[in-house]
């Protein structure tokens, strides 16, 4: 029996299914692949948690490793090794390194640490301004003022007196007692070729250019050669610094000029102790000089005696001709010079006294000297030195 269909009842086998249904399904479909695509995955909270402590364990770790370093800092700039301190002497040598300085200094005690040492010289950029040298520190002394004062240079100074007139072998025994270098090595650099050469010294030793006058100079810790040639380069340094104010027009004589009258100046010296007659006497020699006589210079032909020469002169000695400075016997200046001069002997030799004096004599009661300008007078005045002298020994 055939059943009456409903009139709105389409078979289910009529054609594709389509409407509004199906295309909203797809479209949400659609919209649902677009948005997955744009969000990106989320990390779980639990995966970021460890990471978070230990960026806070990192942070935490710094801070206290600062803090710490900090404070070490602080301890050792703010705490000096003893109090009260000693007082103590250390040695800067040329050449030494600052971890060598560190750990001398560590070890003397004027310091607690050398390499917190090192590391506040190169913050404070100072490793290339420690001096060298003989220093009177404390350790009851800050790190920081240990620094200041081996940077300072001011090294323990002594003094060293030469007056004028000295022969180099008297500066040699000078230096030797005052414990600045042992008078062998200093003997042995001032004849020294290169030294000579270096200076600017025309002469085989520095003779005359050890410049009389008041140093104040550190002991090295070893007496030796280095030693001995800072002393003589000290010296001729000053001879230099005190010539180079003299030299007319302030322009250095030439090797031959220089030669006369470094030894003009060193027997000027010799002759006088008067500053006020030094360029009279300087003028007497240039008068000989010009004449073509013999100096007949005591002094220089004692210097060429030696340093075991006590005196008086001898005829035997005045008649010597092998001396090679003996004035009496060989015409024109000396080899070299015979001593250390002044500034006032050089100013004399280079600016003598113009006059028609030949001769003087020492007057026996004071430390003045009388001139003549003729044989005869010269004679007389003689005479009355050798009664003066006389006189004196009643």
């Amino acid at each position: 029996m055939t059943q009456e269909k409903p009139e709105n009842e389409k078979p289910l086998n009529d054609g594709p299914v389509t409407g509004s249904v199906s295309e909203t399904a797809d479209a949400s479909s659609t919209g649902d692949s677009h948005a997955a695509q744009n969000q990106k995955p989320q990390t779980p909270r639990r995966k970021r948690r460890p990471l978070l402590w230990l960026v806070v364990f990192v942070l935490v770790v710094c801070l206290g490793a600062g803090t710490w370093a900090w404070r070490d800092a602080r301890n050792f700039l703010d705490t000096p090794p003893q109090e009260p301190g000693k007082s103590l002497i250390v040695d800067i040598e040329p050449g030494m390194t600052l971890a060598q300085v560190a750990a001398m200094l560590e070890k003397e005690g004027v310091i607690t640490d050398a390499w917190r040492f090192q590391m506040l010289v190169r913050y404070k950029e100072k490793s290339r301004n420690i001096q060298a040298g003989r220093f009177l520190v404390s350790t009851g002394w800050l790190p920081e003022t240990v620094l200041d004062m081996l940077v300072s240079g001011k090294a323990m100074l002594y003094r060293l007196t030469i007056r004028e007139g000295l022969a180099w072998w008297d500066v040699a025994e000078l230096v030797e007692e005052g414990g600045f270098c042992r008078a062998a090595d200093f003997t042995s650099v001032i004849h020294d070729p290169e030294f000579l050469r270096h200076w600017g010294i025309p002469f085989d030793s520095a003779e005359g250019f050890l410049y009389p006058e008041t140093y104040l100079l550190p002991r090295p810790r070893e007496l030796n050669r280095d030693a001995a040639k800072a002393v003589a380069n000290r010296l001729v340094e000053m001879f230099w610094r005190r010539a180079d104010k003299l030299w007319p027009n302030g322009k250095r004589p030439s090797t031959e000029e220089l030669k006369r009258l470094v030894t003009l100046a060193s027997i000027v010296e010799k002759e006088t102790s008067v500053p006020e007659e030094r360029a009279r006497v300087a003028g007497v020699y240039a008068n000989r000089l010009e004449k073509n006589m013999l100096l007949q210079a005591d002094p220089t032909v004692i210097y060429g005696l030696g340093r075991d020469f006590e005196g008086p002169l001898l005829r035997s000695q005045l008649d010597n001709a092998n001396n090679r400075y003996n004035t009496y016997q060989n015409p024109g200046l000396p080899p070299g010079p015979i001593c250390s001069f002044g500034a006032s002997a050089l100013r004399a030799a280079i600016s003598p006294e113009k006059h028609d004096y030949l001769y003087f004599v020492a007057t026996g009661r004071d430390r003045g000297h009388t001139f003549s300008k003729n044989l005869n007078d010269h004679n007389r005045a003689v005479r009355d030195y050798r009664a003066a002298l006389r006189e004196n020994r009643k």
